[in-house]
């Protein structure tokens, strides 16, 4: 497994996690008399914490070794991580183990097209805003009313039809979420999760590239390497028409097709919400 990206990544998420903690946070006492050239935990204090050597941790963060079960499980209590974290950090080790000792050359994977079914599915959603998403957060399609609520995805070109970079280059979807900085920040971290999965992914390369050079807030979030698993959650969105509401969102990922997941939006019956959004429904039905 040495020289695999996945443990590559693996260590420079563990490097990120120690520099967040300091040794108070930890339990460790401060070392008044050693001035400190690192921000947060150094190497041996972490070697320290989880009752390993030194040399063993350094070769973690260096990409050239993946912890043991017993090591892990102490990274994961001394480091503090929380659950998405842990599921990263194991994803990454398992990845590396299937990939073996023999590095392969990154493949760019094909962009997919939608699966028969959740296409014909989102033809008879007319009710609910509804898209899927494909690898990235590339998207596959999606129904009218999902496209009378956020934008029209049709006027994008295929190949920018991504989620993340459309929320950070379009000013469409600065506009339309009162919240943005929360809902850009959500999209680094489950790229980011992403990448723990296909590191060396071409197309995801080439994404986060263009996304760090032309928006210093996705170059600053990405460095943090924090990660996120979401498949649910609220948004509150700005419609030009309708005004504000706010709306539940779920994904669903289809077995027929694992990298892709339906997502729909729903609102609360009776409220107020429910009544804007049955507006925009009728005008998307309509056409107008």
């Amino acid at each position: 497994m040495a020289g695999s990206p996945h443990l590559g990544e693996l260590g420079e998420f563990f490097k990120h996690r120690r520099a967040e903690l300091t040794p108070a946070q930890v339990g460790l006492p401060e070392r008044a008399h050693t001035q400190r050239r690192v921000r947060g935990l150094r190497r041996e204090e972490v070697a320290e914490l989880t009752a390993i050597s030194t040399d063993y941790y350094v070769r973690i963060e260096q990409g050239r070794l993946a912890p043991s079960r017993p090591v892990l499980d102490a990274l994961v209590r001394e480091l503090r991580l929380d659950g998405d974290q842990r599921a990263y950090v194991e994803g990454l080790i398992d990845q590396a183990a299937r990939a073996g000792n023999r590095p392969t050359a990154p493949r760019r994977r094909a962009r997919p097209t939608v699966h028969p079914h959740l296409a014909r599915l989102l033809g008879q959603l007319t009710d609910t805003p509804a898209l899927v998403f494909g690898p990235r957060l590339d998207i596959l399609a999606w129904n009218p009313l999902v496209a009378a609520l956020l934008c029209d995805f049709a006027a994008v070109p295929v190949a920018q039809r991504n989620y993340v970079r459309m929320v950070f280059t379009d000013p469409v979807m600065r506009e339309i979420y009162p919240d943005w900085e929360d809902v850009a920040r959500t999209c680094v971290e489950v790229l980011r999760m992403e990448a723990g999965t296909h590191p060396a992914d071409p197309a995801l390369t080439a994404l986060v590239g263009e996304l760090s050079v032309t928006d210093r807030h996705f170059r600053v979030w990405w460095a943090e390497h924090r990660v996120a698993h979401q498949d649910f959650g609220s948004k509150r969105i700005k419609h030009p028409d309708v005004g504000e509401l706010t709306l539940d969102w779920d994904t669903f990922r289809y077995a027929g097709a694992p990298e892709q997941q339906l997502v729909l939006w729903s609102a609360e019956p009776g409220t107020m919400d429910a009544e804007r959004l049955a507006e925009l429904a009728r005008g998307a039905g309509s056409g107008t």
